[in-house]
């Protein structure tokens, strides 16, 4: 399959540039500078793209292309960071300037380029989004300025004979409205890729894969109902059928009637082998005091892994264990520079049974980012309310309620969570959010309910729009309609007297509270 090879040299919105050329039909993959060589001869792509950074060309010590790439005699575009390195590194000069652009810009077109084709015309002004402080003030041989900006008189550069194209604005983020299209234009007619990256030709790539990885012998996968694992399961299940054993831990911290629709739907509707465990007691019992966030997350995924372990070995083994891992898992595992970067939080992951069990990994996902999984979930034929679900943390209602976790607590949550998405979906606002839920607050307050006082919990609503969970904004409810949730929640839910709603982006805060 051709291919485009993304160079990261650290920006957060690195996984965007891949997105915009994978959601342009063409396959895309994202390596680190410190990798870049390796990855180009792996894959062989027919264009690069360099991607932003947060370093500075004139930085000492800052992140450089590999030489070999300008030599690949192949199409290169250079966003921000990207077309000040490639200036620099070709013979131009990049000097830090006395004031940046941030955020929304206007450029003007000065210059016909193929990068514009059928997009954008001389003398037109067009919005971009800017973020730099450094600049290009000296462009390499061979190179012409081919948009202007008042911050950047490098707006855009080109050289056609060697197809190289540098944009100091970002094109893959949202704030550049034509930004896609410029990628994509770059993608298909400058490199000259057919649009050919489809689910359908990945699901039967994958499923040949998956068959020749396997052989005749066994997998086990553990199933937690969300998107992920689900789709994992039913692909590889397409693939090797009975040999294909799924592992559902319920452990008791799952929304309303979750666990009985995971085991309709894998049971009945895919006829596929499941194994139920019922691990409320289990879970419950150690997170007993426990109210510190992190020790709750380390003790809920050692005890998923002691479960599962105890559950495959029941079974007889396996000598593969399915995983959902996704795109954005691999990449961010694998620090650009290679040193350490900072854990803002544990993740739920089974990623420490392949050591214990000796087993190897089958993950037939870990090439796609999250909207990629549903479309290839429609494909494969899941329901909507499993495809189209919101994403469900691996600890489950435990970090929705912050303190301690009691059986309760979370009897009290899953109503209050189940009446709110109730409403979201009466109103049709399901679709357009990316992620609400519930949360229940180590607080009391007093409240009157008919002539009686109450002191009773407060239940918090969270409803955020993103387009990868990196950053989040706050979901707009008119107040007629949070005045309507609340008003059921205090009325339906016993142990709950006060509702707020959660008006804090991604950042400063995260999606999940705990």
């Amino acid at each position: 399959m051709e291919t485009i090879l993304v160079v990261d040299f650290g920006s957060q919105v690195t996984q965007l540039i891949a997105r915009r050329v994978r959601e342009a039909g063409v396959y895309s993959e994202i390596a680190p500078f410190t990798k870049a060589e390796e990855a180009f001869h792996r894959l062989k792509p027919r264009g690069i793209i360099l991607s932003g950074s947060p370093s500075g060309v004139p930085e000492e010590g800052s992140p450089r292309a590999p030489q070999m790439l300008f030599d690949a005699d192949i199409p290169i575009l250079g966003i921000c960071y990207g077309q000040q390195v490639m200036s620099h590194q070709l013979g131009g000069r990049v000097e830090s300037g006395d004031s940046g652009e941030f955020g929304r810009a206007f450029l003007t077109v000065t210059q016909d380029c193929a990068l514009f084709d059928g997009l954008w015309e001389v003398g037109e002004r067009h919005q971009v989004w800017m973020s730099h402080g450094d600049k290009v003030t000296q462009f390499a041989p061979g190179f012409e300025i081919v948009a202007i900006s008042d911050g950047a008189p490098f707006a855009v550069i080109a050289d056609e004979k060697r197809k190289f194209y540098g944009t100091q604005f970002h094109p893959e983020v949202v704030h550049t409205p034509d930004g896609a299209k410029l990628i994509a234009n770059f993608a298909r007619h400058v490199c000259g890729i057919a649009e050919d990256w489809t689910m359908a030709e990945f699901r039967a790539q994958k499923i040949a894969e998956i068959r020749e990885q396997v052989g005749d012998k066994r997998v086990i996968c553990g199933l937690s109902g969300g998107v992920d694992s689900s789709v994992a399961a039913v692909l590889i299940h397409e693939a090797i059928g009975d040999q294909l054993t799924c592992v559902f831990v319920d452990h008791g911290l799952l929304r309303q009637g979750e666990a009985e629709q995971v085991v309709s739907l894998f049971r009945g509707h895919y006829d596929m082998p499941l194994v139920h465990v019922r691990a409320e007691e289990r879970f419950l019992s150690g997170l007993a005091g426990v109210d510190d966030p992190e020790k709750k997350r380390k003790f809920i995924g050692k005890t998923f892994i002691d479960v599962f372990d105890e559950e495959a070995t029941k079974v007889g083994g396996a000598d593969f264990l399915a995983q959902g891992t996704l795109y954005p898992d691999v990449i961010e595992s694998v620090s650009f520079t290679g040193g350490p970067s900072v854990t803002i939080k544990s993740h739920h992951n089974v990623g420490g049974l392949p050591e214990r069990m000796k087993m190897a990994l089958v993950e037939p996902l870990r090439e796609l980012f999250k909207d990629e999984v549903r479309e290839l979930g429609r494909e494969l034929g899941l329901p909507e309310q499993f495809v189209g679900r919101h994403p469900f943390p691996g600890p489950g209602l435990a970090i929705r309620i912050p303190g301690e976790v009691t059986k309760e607590a979370c009897d009290i949550l899953r109503k209050a969570d189940a009446i709110y998405l109730e409403e979201i979906r009466k109103a049709g606002l399901y679709d357009a959010i990316w992620q609400a839920f519930a949360v229940l607050l180590p607080v009391r307050t007093v409240g009157v309910m008919g002539d009686s006082r109450t002191y009773d919990r407060v239940c918090g609503l969270r409803a955020v729009t993103s387009t990868d969970g990196m950053t989040a904004d706050v979901y707009p409810f008119p107040s007629e309609f949070l005045s309507n949730v609340a008003t059921r929640i205090v009325n339906e839910v016993r142990g709950i007297n006060r509702v707020v709603y959660d008006y804090t982006s991604k950042p400063p805060g995260t999606i999940e509270w705990e």
